[in-house]
C-alpha cells in the first residue's frame, strides 16, 4: 500500500509540473524575458545612420509624431525604473529637458519596464515631465534599442546619428547634449 501511495503521488507531482511548466512556457513565449530581449538587441547604430522614429504614445495622453523631430535635434534616451545607472542620469535628463527645450530641443524617453504602471509612478514619483512613452513591439520594430541601459542616442537636424552614448552619462556628459543645438 505505500508503495501504490508513493507512486500515485510521484505521478501526480510530475503531472502538475508538467502542466505547471507547459503554463509557464504559454507566458513566456509571450512574454520574453529582459535577458533575452537584451540578448537579442542590436549593437549601436553608427554615426551618420538614418534613424527612423515611430508614432509613440506618451504617458501625458499626447502621441509623439516623427514629424515633430523634422528639422530639430532629438535626444532619444532609453532607460527603466529599475536601472541603478539610469537613476543617477535622469535628473539629468530633466534638467537638459528643461532647460533646452525652448531652444528647439526634442526629446524622446522610452522606458523599457515589465509593466507600463511601473514606469508610469516612477517618472510621478520623481515628478518627470520629459516626454516618456513605453516601448511596445511596434516601436521596437520601427527602433530598436541597442544593447545595454541607458542608452542616449542624439538625432540630428537631418535625421542622421551625431552620437550614441551606451552607459551611465555623467552630468556634465549629460548637459553637453545641448551643444547640438546650435
Amino acid at each position: 500500500m505505500n508503495l501504490d501511495r508513493r507512486h500515485f503521488l510521484s505521478r501526480a507531482s510530475l503531472l502538475t509540473g508538467a502542466v505547471t511548466l507547459g503554463q509557464t512556457g504559454a507566458v513566456l513565449a509571450q512574454s520574453p524575458s529582459p535577458a533575452a530581449m537584451e540578448a537579442k538587441a542590436p549593437p549601436m547604430p553608427a554615426l551618420g545612420t538614418s534613424l527612423a522614429l515611430p508614432e509613440v504614445p506618451l504617458f501625458d495622453g499626447t502621441l509623439f509624431r516623427p514629424a515633430q523631430a523634422e528639422g530639430q535635434v532629438l535626444v532619444i534616451y532609453w532607460w527603466a525604473s529599475d536601472c541603478p545607472f539610469c537613476a543617477l542620469q535622469s535628473p539629468e535628463m530633466q534638467k537638459l529637458w528643461l532647460s533646452q527645450r525652448q531652444r528647439g530641443l526634442q526629446m524622446l524617453t522610452l522606458s523599457i519596464d515589465r509593466k507600463r504602471e511601473e514606469a508610469l509612478a516612477y517618472l510621478q514619483k520623481k515628478g518627470y515631465t520629459f516626454p516618456a512613452g513605453f516601448v511596445t513591439p511596434a516601436i521596437q520594430r520601427v527602433l530598436p534599442k541597442p544593447r545595454g541601459l541607458p542608452i542616449t542616442l542624439v538625432r540630428g537636424r537631418d535625421g542622421k546619428l551625431l552620437q550614441a552614448e551606451k552607459g551611465q552619462l555623467f552630468p556634465e556628459d549629460v548637459e553637453l547634449l545641448g551643444r547640438w543645438i546650435g
